[in-house]
């Protein structure tokens, strides 16, 4: 799997990113652009240099495909959500997982953080929306 990122006024890529083993369903800038995300059915996340690309970490811990991820507002941290059914908390300084909020019944689609960065809010299969406190 391929992540490319476009420049301005052209139509090459400024870079190439491979790593993922299967299809990537999300891929994001951190709000400072410094970083890119990606969510992938390879059951990682994966953290790209926002700049030039360059493979930073992989995180792991999920069980399933990843569908969605989120960065906490100020760059500190990242969600993911799951077809394993959880939602994890990651902490971008050290790349390791935070917390593990396995509330959910079935697979988790959607993730997002407040604006205030002190909760973030899940949704998925079981039709169910969750906040948690981060």
């Amino acid at each position: 799997a391929v992540v490319s990122t476009q420049s301005t006024g052209s139509n090459k890529p400024i870079c190439r990113m491979t790593g993922h083993q299967q299809l990537i369903n999300q891929v994001m800038f951190s709000p400072d652009s410094r970083r890119v995300a990606s969510a992938s059915f390879d059951k990682s996340v994966k953290v790209w240099d926002g700049r030039t690309g360059k493979y930073i970490s992989t995180l792991r811990g999920h069980v399933k495909a990843v569908y969605q991820i989120s960065w906490s507002a100020d760059n500190k941290m990242l969600v993911s959500g799951s077809s394993d059914s959880t939602v994890k908390v990651w902490c971008m300084r050290t790349f390791s997982l935070l917390q593990d909020l396995p509330g959910h019944s079935d697979e988790v689609y959607t993730v997002d953080w407040s604006p205030c960065g002190s909760r973030v809010v899940s949704g998925g299969k079981d039709k169910v929306l969750k906040i948690w406190r981060s």
